[in-house]
């Protein structure tokens, strides 16, 4: 279980601290949606969590199977869609550590873990997730 205690600082800005770790986030909302865009938009940090759970639940498979995945990179899309406004899809690239080479076996490993981590199947259905990896 987490605590997060969040704040409205007003001109569509927002501050959320962690309280087991003290770290904290600001949010803005975005230019096309009135705001600053001076940070991330509530809806980019759901396309980053989806991201970094991902590359943290392969993080974990990857230990026990003693895969070394040091390195991996993902660059993220969020795509909205308008009416009503929401996240419509999530386009994820994995990009694997250069000069790392992975059995199909651990591929498939790897991949699944990404795509059952407990962000992806949170997400509601009709939020498409496109993931590809470049190994």
């Amino acid at each position: 279980m987490a605590t997060i205690s969040s704040t409205y600082q007003g001109g569509l800005r927002t501050t959320a601290q962690h309280l087991a770790s003290g770290n904290t986030i600001i949010t803005d909302a975005p230019v096309d949606n009135n705001g600053k865009g001076e940070a991330f938009s509530p809806t980019d940090l759901v396309a980053s969590a989806l991201g970094s759970c991902m590359m943290t639940i392969m993080g974990i498979v990857a230990n026990r199977a003693g895969i070394d995945i040091d390195g991996i990179a993902v660059e993220t899309t969020k795509v909205m869609a308008a009416e009503p406004r929401r996240i419509a899809e999530v386009v994820l690239h994995f990009t694997m550590p250069v000069g790392k080479t992975y059995s199909e076996k651990e591929k498939a490993m790897l991949e699944k873990a990404a795509r059952t981590c407990p962000v992806a199947l949170s997400l509601h259905p009709d939020i498409k997730q496109s993931v590809t990896f470049q190994y």
